[in-house]
């Protein structure tokens, strides 16, 4: 035996325990199609991190129950964190977004390689610990209220259970669908946005259910939902399955280099993507496309009722002259006017990044950026005409939002397969958490951007309908920044690329089913039975397992974005 395969066989672990990669090699009559579910069932479990909101207001009057208690007004930040006489500002209990976000960016940036090398059973089970026990320390947090446990159970403990969750699946996706890379990744992280849909209607019913003259529910909340997500996530993470090396979907081959030099078949490591000027452009690329979304997001709700004011209601006038009932019935359209916008980011994701297997990666991206400028640019001249009474601008605004929050999807679901085409599959995971820390940067820059510019505008006298102006041509520049960014990626030079010899060192670290010499583990008959074919009910079962809960999550949307509608 050779020096080197004397090294591989050295590497390979004398017994596979449950969560080992070796344990999950998929064998002869495995469906690919049973993957997909197994990771939309952790997405949707962590997505519930975009509803976190609806906990909010109950929160604040944990105390008061009523009415919120409020602290005494000399009473310092320490203090705060542990006070159990009074209630906690929605400004306090808001900063789990900023952990949510950083934690999810941070985590899947350092344990990105680990992954490729422990598989995705392992960490998808640690992203379910991390994230249901987090959960269960913010419940106890919220039983003996203190603060700092939600920050530290549900922030820290529970964002690394966002990172570790969220890139769970994104190798895995690609290499089973290397025939398909962007559908593969939007149906998975199309999961991640309809998380909330779910989860907070969901949370919703429980702290009603749960709510006494004593206590405002949250605390049982906590642990039915922390309970629950556990079982899917875990069945998720079981399910999971990684082809063995070499495998190839029958009948498809890998296109020539030369029909598409934007698509390689080599491999860069992880380590040296910080090196690599591609990587820093794709870098920018998700950063500011990030940006500018989480920038309309985060203001839907006040900007559309800021914008229009009482013309959302047939009646004139600005917001600021309207009575009480009539400030409840335009909050209710906002409120449509939100869960609008969640369906058209979740469907952004499945429909941009299937449309980028047909278009290519660096197109999809300048129709984001090109047809988001144009959008972004047009959205004050709608505002503005609605100060006429039309209702065509209000819908010409609504149509504006809706496609922009489609490609700020679209966007995180292409970009995986963008890092696939360009530095290859082998740790496309790993390289996807690096480039993570862009979205963690990103809600840091979006919020501050649209929430400073708005206090400035209403600082210098201006009405609330036209604060958003200045915001909206800031963010079709930051797109201008990102379509510069987009057309100077070009291939990876071959330096980059790791050697025969370093390709294999990485497979067999991560444990890729070989035979002895290195060899397929199956041979060709074999591996054309692995992917396809296994028992069709099984499959079914797995898609009514997330289809019919995504499907809830929708039609309580739908039924709330009615009132927009109608």
């Amino acid at each position: 035996m050779s020096s080197q395969s004397a090294a591989i066989a050295a590497s390979q672990p004398a017994t596979e325990g449950l969560l080992s990669k070796e344990r999950i090699v998929a064998k002869p009559g495995f469906n690919r199609w049973l993957v997909p579910p197994a990771a939309l069932a952790i997405h949707l479990c962590i997505g519930m991190a975009y509803g976190f909101s609806v906990f909010w207001l109950p929160l604040s009057k944990a105390v008061g129950i009523e009415q919120p208690l409020e602290c005494a007004a000399d009473m310092g930040f320490f203090a705060r964190m542990v006070a159990t006489g009074c209630d906690w500002k929605v400004s306090s209990l808001g900063w789990m977004y900023t952990l949510f976000f950083v934690l999810l960016g941070c985590s899947a940036a350092l344990w990105g390689g680990w992954l490729e090398r422990a598989g995705p059973r392992k960490a998808g089970v640690v992203s379910a610990l991390c994230w249901c026990g987090g959960l269960v320390i913010s419940a106890i947090g919220i039983k003996t209220h203190q603060i700092w446990l939600l920050w530290l159970g549900s922030g820290v403990i529970g964002g690394i259970g966002l990172g570790l969750g969220y890139i769970s699946p994104v190798s895995t996706l690609i290499k089973w669908f290397p025939d398909r890379r962007g559908m593969a990744t939007g149906m998975a992280i199309m999961g991640f946005g309809g998380g909330a849909m779910i989860g907070s209607p969901l949370a919703d019913a429980l702290m009603k259910r749960f709510a006494t003259p004593d206590s405002v529910g949250v605390f049982e909340t906590f642990l039915v939902l922390a309970a629950g997500y556990f079982v899917f996530m875990m069945a998720g993470a079981f399910g999971y399955r990684v082809p063995p090396s070499g495998w190839q979907p029958a009948g498809w081959t890998p296109p020539p280099a030369k029909d598409n030099a934007m698509i390689t078949q080599q491999h860069v490591h992880a380590s040296k993507v910080w090196g690599i000027p591609q990587f820093w452009l794709l870098w920018g690329v998700l950063c500011l496309n990030v940006s500018a979304g989480i920038g309309v997001i985060g203001m839907a709700s006040p900007m559309l009722q800021e914008v229009f004011g009482g013309r959302l209601i047939g009646v004139d006038g600005g917001i600021k002259s309207l009575g009480e009932d009539q400030l409840k019935a335009i909050a209710a359209i906002a409120a449509g006017f939100t869960g609008l916008l969640s369906l058209f980011n979740i469907a952004g994701r499945f429909f941009w990044a299937s449309a980028s297997d047909y278009l290519g990666r660096k197109l999809t991206y300048v129709v984001f950026f090109v047809l988001g400028f144009v959008l972004y640019a047009s959205a004050p001249s709608a505002g503005s005409a609605g100060s006429a009474g039309s209702a065509g601008s209000i819908a010409a605004f609504v149509a504006i939002c809706c496609v922009i929050v489609s490609m700020y999807g679209g966007g995180f679901a292409t970009v995986p397969a963008y890092l696939a085409d360009l530095f290859g599959t082998q740790m496309v995971g790993a390289i996807h958490g690096r480039l993570l820390t862009a979205w963690a940067t990103a809600g840091i820059l979006g919020p501050v951007v649209v929430n400073y510019m708005r206090d400035y505008q209403l600082g210098l006298g201006l009405p609330p309908s036209q604060v958003y102006n200045t915001t909206m041509y800031i963010l079709a520049a930051m797109l201008v920044l990102g379509l510069l960014c987009n057309l100077a990626v070009r291939p990876i030079a071959q330096k980059h690329f790791m050697t025969p010899e370093e390709l294999a060192r990485e497979k067999a670290l991560a444990h890729e089913k070989t035979g002895r010499n290195g060899e397929a583990a199956y041979s060709a008959e074999q591996m054309a039975l692995i992917g396809r074919g296994g028992n069709p009910a099984l499959v079914l079962a797995a898609w009514a397992a997330v289809g019919v809960p995504l499907a809830w999550g929708m039609w309580v949307t739908l039924q709330k974005a009615f009132v927009l509608l109608h």
